[in-house]
């Protein structure tokens, strides 16, 4: 294992436990389980815990990326930061339709579906980081 795979697992595992300690504290104890009725629209527990670990797991794991793994990157920091924010947008939609699917159709408790939507979205999301996101200047 190269050290930018190495350093990319330490700091990717340390931003998805982050978001996953977000999520389960918002879910579990803020929300405790019930669903957020706000007049128009009523959100699922974890709908709400997903958006809000989002939130805080985005920039913290920006400024990992961008700073301690992909440092060698030629792009510009606002076009690094747009990019990352598509690609996060595409997970959070996979996480989002996934993690409905796991709870409400194959009915997985939501902490443990959330466990099983990261384990599956690592992978890819390494592989848009280190290709589109934070490329190196001449790569093709």
């Amino acid at each position: 294992m190269n050290l930018q795979t190495f350093r990319y697992a330490v700091c990717g595992a340390t931003n998805t436990v982050l978001g996953f300690i977000v999520f389960y504290v918002c879910f579990k104890f803020i929300f405790a389980g019930e669903n957020i009725d706000v007049g128009f629209y009523v959100f699922t527990p974890y709908t709400v815990a997903l958006v809000l670990s989002f939130c805080v797991s985005f920039p913290f794991g920006f400024f990992l990326l961008k700073y301690v793994v992909f440092n060698d990157s030629g792009l510009r920091g606002r076009v690094q930061l747009f990019r990352y924010f598509l690609v996060y947008l595409i997970n959070l939609f996979l996480n989002y339709v996934l993690l409905k699917i796991t709870v409400e159709m194959l009915h997985i408790y939501p902490t443990i579906a959330q466990l099983i939507v990261i384990a599956l979205l690592v992978i890819l999301s390494y592989i848009f980081q280190r290709h589109f996101t934070f490329k190196k200047t001449g790569e093709e």
